[in-house]
């Protein structure tokens, strides 16, 4: 999938569309559940959902919306929470400076995807012009 870590065993727990407001309140609900009942600490279920939800609003905001993949699987030998955020929209023109705090492309405070990264035990993403951008972060148990 574009270079990013990817696992045949990972488990799928849910997949979701990102079209709405709405979306992106279910699948924070849905990830910190998942959080929890992968017996995470509430501040860890709060770093994962935080980061999520910057990227759903991220992809809903400059990528016209997208889709939401939530699994549990194993990574680095750990339990993990992996959350795969794809959308369709124009992609990231530099990424190296959309990933650096205070950088933004439209009215927010430029923290969105670095601040997401920070949150995480493990974030990936990939994006080209024209075609997209696929961002996946880990949360170890």
């Amino acid at each position: 999938m574009l270079g990013l870590t990817s696992d045949i065993n990972w488990e799928t727990l849910s997949k979701h569309l990102i079209d709405s407001e709405n979306n992106i309140v279910e699948v924070r609900q849905l990830v910190r559940y998942h959080a929890k009942q992968l017996s995470m600490g509430i501040i860890d279920q709060t770093r994962i959902t935080t980061a999520v939800s910057e990227l759903l609003r991220n992809m809903y905001n400059y990528g016209g919306g997208g889709e939401v993949l939530i699994e549990k699987g194993i990574v680095d030998d750990k339990i993990s929470l992996i959350i795969t955020c794809t959308d369709h929209g124009s992609g990231i023109e530099d990424l190296e400076l959309a990933m650096s705090d205070g950088y933004t492309s439209g009215n927010g405070m430029g923290y969105g995807l670095p601040g997401a990264k920070r949150l995480v035990d493990r974030f990936e993403i990939k994006s080209e012009l024209n075609m997209g951008t696929i961002v996946r972060v880990m949360k170890w148990k």
